[in-house]
């Protein structure tokens, strides 16, 4: 079940199509900054097993999903698998996540899943969002 988070919680606005935090010093700020829209409880190490995450993203169009997080072999690397078999376009910020390691790596790059440093995707975001040159 998708639910709003009850107001103390002060965490950031969890924005579908993409949301990098590039150093601790910005995701502070952001945390200050932003409320929660939505947040939704996983029960296991996949953000898919048994959660709306899926219909939520279909519903909202989102295509693309970047990942980031901690202890790479379990958590990221599972949601990362199971959004490539629901055919989603996926990134992973290689800087932004922990426990990563070269044949994890090579083992993303196989299924299609392009790695990137959190200031490369940040680039490509501002990129995309600027108005086209006249």
């Amino acid at each position: 079940m998708v639910r709003p988070l009850p107001s103390q919680f002060n965490l950031p606005t969890y924005t579908w199509k993409t949301h990098v935090l590039p150093s601790a010093s910005v995701a502070r700020s952001t945390l200050r900054q932003r409320r929660p829209k939505v947040a939704i409880f996983k029960p296991r190490w996949g953000a898919f097993f048994r959660t709306p995450l899926e219909e939520h993203l279909r519903k909202r169009g989102v295509t693309t999903l970047v990942f980031s997080g901690c202890n790479f072999p379990n958590c990221p690397r599972t949601s990362i698998y199971e959004a490539s078999e629901r055919d989603f376009r996926l990134v992973l910020a290689r800087d932004a996540v922990s426990g990563l390691y070269e044949r994890g790596e090579r083992e993303l790059a196989n299924i299609g899943v392009r790695l990137m440093d959190a200031d490369a995707i940040l680039a490509a975001l501002r990129a995309a969002r600027a108005p086209a040159a006249r």
